[in-house]
């Protein structure tokens, strides 16, 4: 509540009213303290649908990754005893479906993979003449692995100049 003190009553008041500003944002505040965990908790379940999918045009070029995450002993695909991926695991992103390689790793070798098309190409201006040329990243995510394992592989890939990237699901068996 403002008070206009020594003026004229005929003189306007010139104070901000600033209530209903902290009303409207105290109720936000609170609207996001509820929000927040709960669309967390949801994410968390999210799970890769299988779904009917069509024939893609597969380029050389085209990079593959496979996400996943290590079991519950801490072993990674391919080793001995490997029981699957665990929620609780590390993040494990393989390059070409075959190296695995850390976050920085996969920001290195996938800028260098991209410039190396480009260069043969005939440059960036070139290779943008032709945008099919241009090559995408499919991603193999496993159902069990978390979604910032997938999200930081996309950060890692779209930071390195790859424009379109795209799923890889599993084929709808019509006698399931």
């Amino acid at each position: 509540m403002a008070i206009s003190t020594g003026a004229s009553p005929e003189t306007p008041m010139s104070d901000i009213n600033t209530t209903p500003l902290v009303d409207v944002m105290l109720v936000l505040l609170i609207i996001f303290l509820i929000a927040v965990p709960v669309a967390l908790q949801t994410i968390e379940k999210l799970r890769i649908p299988v779904f009917e999918s069509t024939e893609s045009k597969d380029k050389v070029e085209n990079l593959l990754l496979t996400v996943s995450t290590t079991d519950e002993g801490g072993r990674s695909a391919g080793q001995p005893g490997f029981t699957g991926a665990s929620r609780n695991g590390e993040c494990r992103v393989y390059f070409n479906n075959t190296t695995p390689v850390t976050s920085e790793e996969l920001y290195d070798q996938a800028f260098a993979r991209l410039d190396s098309i480009v260069q043969r190409a005939g440059g960036a201006e070139a290779i943008m003449q032709d945008p099919e040329q241009i090559p995408q990243v499919h991603i193999r995510g496993d159902v069990n692995a978390p979604w910032q394992c997938i999200a930081g592989a996309i950060y890692n890939i779209q930071a390195a100049g790859y424009p379109t990237v795209g799923f890889i699901s599993n084929k709808v068996d019509p006698n399931a």
